[in-house]
């Protein structure tokens, strides 16, 4: 049997990764460098790499980053002062596991949002489901769901991530639904799963941000007070 024969009952199985590498897998067959099983094992591995890719490939997707940014693409020599220790911890992931949330802040220039994009995107190559969102576009959107009568249904797409990015936090202060809504969001994935929240302002700053300081302590008390917090951004 010929190659190309068995293309058609792959494909049937939807086993495309197999039929991409097949004729480079049969000539390693043929001039006697693979036996039979690990012939069969290295079509698997390769059909396994081609469906984790694709997997890792639709959570970018819909994570949204605005780039792709990396760990690796960033110059932490550039500041003595930010701590890449904790930053490659986030990294791993064990974090969203124990449905911990992260406070990054400091001055502009200073790399918060590469470091915010990076941790997700790691976050994606664990597997994780991530969404990364400027909170003026989050507004805008859960504004047109009370206009529309949406709303819930667009909360939920903030809900299901295992970690949700919100950039540009603390740029103005919050009309009382914005303020509404932001503490609907933290409070429902409270200790349910991971939220970043990115800011130039500090946290003791956000409070008075709010219109009604009862939804700043609800919202900002339950996220402040149990959240990693990375800090240490000073312009060089």
């Amino acid at each position: 049997m010929k190659a190309h024969q068995l293309e058609p009952k792959l494909k049937a199985l939807r086993l495309g990764g197999m039929v991409e590498s097949l004729e480079i897998r049969l000539g390693e067959a043929e001039k006697g460098e693979l036996g039979y099983l690990t012939f069969l094992e290295m079509l698997l591995e390769d059909e396994i790499a081609r469906r984790a890719q694709k997997a890792l490939s639709r959570r970018l997707a819909r994570a949204r980053f605005e780039e792709v940014k990396t760990l690796a693409d960033f110059d932490f020599t550039y500041n003595p002062k930010i701590p890449a220790a904790t930053i490659r911890d986030l990294a791993t992931g064990r974090f969203i596991a124990r449905k911990e949330s992260v406070l990054i802040y400091g001055p502009v220039g200073t790399g918060k949002s590469h470091i915010a994009q990076a941790i997700g995107h790691a976050a994606c190559r664990r597997g994780h489901e991530v969404l990364y969102a400027k909170i003026p576009r989050l507004f805008a959107d859960l504004g047109g769901g009370h206009a529309d009568g949406t709303w819930e249904s667009r909360l939920r797409q903030y809900l299901k991530p295992d970690l949700l990015i919100l950039d540009d936090f603390g740029l103005r202060e919050l009309g009382i639904r914005q303020a509404e809504d932001l503490y609907e969001l933290i409070c429902q994935r409270y200790q349910r799963s991971s939220t970043m929240v990115v800011s130039n302002r500090a946290p003791q700053d956000w409070y008075p941000l709010f219109p009604n300081p009862v939804l700043a302590e609800g919202a900002l008390d339950r996220l402040v007070n149990s959240s990693h917090h990375l800090s240490e951004f000073d312009s060089c």
